[in-house]
């Protein structure tokens, strides 16, 4: 809200682009390795060999995060030309490479904290992270400092290795401080996080190629008002990937100690729940669209009412895929979850092209809602042949979760009578 509000719009398309690809290595490392570790380290009893794991996971982090700096020192130039970000895009990452080394640290603690199924360092870090960037921002903006690109790239770099050093703090109670990294493990991670990373790497393509598209048909200028409803499409989407992080090792354990009757149970009810507190929000946005974008954007964005509107009513239907991708990875089947993403994306870029030569400055919006519906319908009846998805049961599910708010809200008022 601050920076839409002091950045050019062809400033804030660069920044959204330089958020699209920094998010877009972020989380497709997250995907190589996270679930790998989580699974296999909640998996086993044997303290020995979850350092192991740990320690070979950090091995391929390492490697994967030195690459990607690679790739910016020898291609940054090139890319931010060809997105017609003129040179800031290619200053802000070179910037940023404080950032992603200790990105391998924060990483890396992550994980091994969402392995002992603990969320609370995983919590402390990323609000540190927000907050002192966000901190950061008003100070400057106090003192009547312009913004410049490369000042935003060397305050998130700040935020994150303030980041990681709380995420250590407490993380540290479950490490061993002993690297003793085995060759069959990383040969087992990577066989087991190839496929979910190229998952990874797939949605996070996908979820940012309307933006990436519009950048090279058009200009960064136009990329501001894709990313102003994306930004506002992601309060939606919150509680669905934080349910992913908090169901996966469940999930993972059921699917070996319980089997397959248990991670239906626990798909449907947690897409129950997630569409319980999605619906309202993402109807109140449809119904009301110009509202939202003046209040969080300004009256000069209201451009972005048709993406928007679109935008959230894929929304209604992203907790079903989210947690179908995520459940499929659990259970052990990675492979299946890459064909379908790939078939997604293949979809998505042949749809984008088409609608922005047809409709232009809203090609890709229209692109993406068409290619998500469909997707959509495949992925349910992949889980109806999986796990034998039930979708009354998830509306009993959601069901269910307003009449159990409404029971505590009544609770809460006769205590208060009293």
């Amino acid at each position: 809200m601050v920076l839409i509000r002091e950045l050019t719009k062809a400033e804030m398309g660069t920044w959204a682009l330089f958020l699209t690809i920094t998010t877009l290595f972020e989380a497709t490392k997250s995907g190589l390795l996270k679930n790998a570790h989580i699974m296999y380290v909640s998996s086993s009893d044997d303290e020995h060999e979850k350092s192991v794991i740990a320690s070979s996971s950090f091995i391929i982090n390492v490697c994967i995060s030195i690459f990607f700096i690679i790739l910016i020192l020898l291609f940054s130039n090139w890319l931010s030309v060809k997105l017609h970000a003129g040179v800031d895009l290619a200053v802000m990452l070179k910037w940023f490479i404080p950032g992603l080394i200790c990105m391998i640290f924060f990483s890396h603690f992550e994980a091994i904290q969402q392995s002992f199924l603990d969320f609370k360092g995983v919590f402390a870090g990323y609000m540190v992270r927000q907050v002192v960037f966000f901190i950061i921002i008003i100070i400057h903006l106090f003192i009547h400092k312009p913004f410049t690109l490369k000042d935003l790239a060397i305050y998130q770099s700040i935020s994150v290795v303030l980041g990681t050093v709380v995420l250590y703090i407490y993380t540290k109670k479950y490490m061993v401080h002993r690297f003793n990294a085995k060759r069959q493990w990383v040969n087992k991670i990577f066989n087991y996080g190839k496929y979910v990373f190229g998952s990874g790497l797939i949605i996070n393509i996908f979820a940012n190629f309307d933006q990436l598209m519009t950048a090279t048909f058009m200009s960064s200028f136009y990329v501001s008002y894709y990313n102003v409803a994306l930004r506002i499409n992601g309060f939606i989407d919150i509680p669905s990937y934080a349910a992913a992080q908090i169901l996966f090792p469940k999930t993972a354990r059921a699917s070996v100690e319980e089997g397959t009757e248990k991670v239906k149970y626990l798909y449907e009810r947690i897409v129950g729940i997630l569409l319980s507190f999605t619906t309202p929000i993402a109807l109140f946005v449809i119904i009301f669209p110009k509202f939202v974008i003046t209040i969080i954007a300004g009256a000069q964005y209201l451009a972005a009412v048709p993406i928007l509107q679109l935008y959230m009513i894929l929304g209604l239907l992203r907790p079903m895929q989210n947690q179908a991708a995520n459940t499929l990875n659990s259970i052990g089947k990675p492979q299946l979850c890459f064909k379908l993403d790939a078939l997604g994306l293949l979809m998505n870029i042949g749809l984008n092209y088409i609608c922005l030569t047809i409709f232009g400055f809203y090609g890709a919006a229209i692109g993406t809602f068409i290619t998500c519906s469909i997707t959509t319908l495949i992925w349910y009846f992949i889980m109806k042949k999986e796990i034998n998805l039930q979708l009354p049961n998830v509306g009993n599910h959601m069901i269910h979760s307003y009449k159990t708010v409404y029971a505590e809200a009544v609770n809460i008022l006769t205590g208060k009578s009293a």
